[in-house]
């Protein structure tokens, strides 16, 4: 009984890593999913923590790969088109598909992710995320934000719409009830943030060499259709990283940090857990043309082996074509 009790902590935080690492949402996917991953990880007396207070603790995956603030230029125009395995202790358990293209004056990138192998069979689940909006003298400007998920009980869909880093209007179906513990999230907690997913397009400001340790002094305001929480990064290391098919380089790997500002419940252990972690990383590479880095490995630990989220095809190129009169 106690092998078959473990077997399922087990299956639902490889099922919840699985589905927010793998851009179907935090990129902001179904918070409520999420949980699953937290089950476990935030170790309590009881070896876990409830589902509705796991909920929040994944936003420093996705979410962890921040957008710049600065108004400088992104600079020219690339695409990458990324596949990813998503792991526990070694053993695959989620694949997932991610498409980034930028503009001259626009850009959009969109993900679909699902479970794989024996946990398939037992907590199948898949969903899908995507971003659009302008590029403004080089900076990215959110506009548009959706994610839904789907499992075998339940689904849940996320759309926001923003104007000029402000949230002018977003919704959760079916729509989540009311917590009177919740810190409530204010006009004013909704102004100046990104969406999850323009948030994991990390922009180098400048004209100088991208891969640098700069790249990861940066922080971003997040807001998910839920919670406003920021991010920020510091730099780790440099190094080399290989996919199977494409990227083969240099990475800037940084250190993710998430502090809690409203849309959250103070006293959830896993509030808690995931404001004092130091030990998230993300390893992010270029999209060719442009002056964005992307995730391509990101590594959490949890007391049940290290969960992990890397590219196997990193495949990405200059989209420039020069104007003529």
């Amino acid at each position: 009984m106690a092998d078959n009790n473990r077997f399922g902590i087990v299956a639902r935080l490889a099922l919840g890593f699985s589905r927010i690492s793998l851009f179907a949402g935090s990129y902001g996917l179904d918070h409520r999913d999420r949980a699953w991953f937290w089950d476990c990880c935030a170790v309590t007396n009881k070896n876990r923590i409830s589902a509705r207070s796991a909920r929040w603790v994944a936003v420093a995956l996705g979410a962890g790969y921040l957008a710049a603030a600065s108004a400088q230029p992104a600079a020219a125009q690339g695409k990458l088109e990324a596949q990813y395995e998503a792991s526990l202790a070694g053993i695959p358990v989620g694949r997932g598909a991610w498409n980034v293209e930028i503009g001259d004056d626009s850009y959009a990138a969109a993900a679909s992710g699902g479970t794989t192998g024996l946990l398939k069979s037992i907590a199948n689940g898949s969903g899908t995320g995507a971003s659009q909006g302008r590029v403004v003298n080089g900076a990215l400007v959110p506009q548009a934000y959706q994610a839904s998920t789907t499992t075998s009980k339940k689904s849940e869909s996320i759309h926001i719409t923003l104007a000029n880093g402000n949230v002018k209007e977003f919704g959760i179906e079916p729509e989540p009830p009311v917590d009177a513990d919740r810190i409530p999230v204010t006009d004013a907690h909704k102004k100046g943030v990104f969406d999850p997913m323009t948030s994991s397009l990390l922009r180098v400001p400048g004209n100088g060499e991208v891969l640098t340790p700069d790249a990861c002094r940066t922080g971003a305001a997040v807001f998910d259709g839920r919670m406003r929480y920021d991010l920020k990064l510091d730099f780790k290391r440099m190094e080399t990283v290989k996919a199977d098919k494409g990227y083969h380089g240099p990475a800037v790997v940084c250190s993710v940090y998430f502090t809690p500002v409203a849309g959250y419940i103070p006293d959830r252990p896993v509030i808690k857990y995931l404001a004092g972690q130091r030990n998230i990383e993300i390893a992010f590479a270029p999209i060719v043309g442009t002056r964005i880095l992307v995730p391509f490995r990101m590594v959490i630990p949890t007391p049940l082996g290290t969960a992990m989220l890397e590219a196997t095809s990193f495949v990405t190129q200059a989209t420039h074509v020069a104007k003529t009169q």
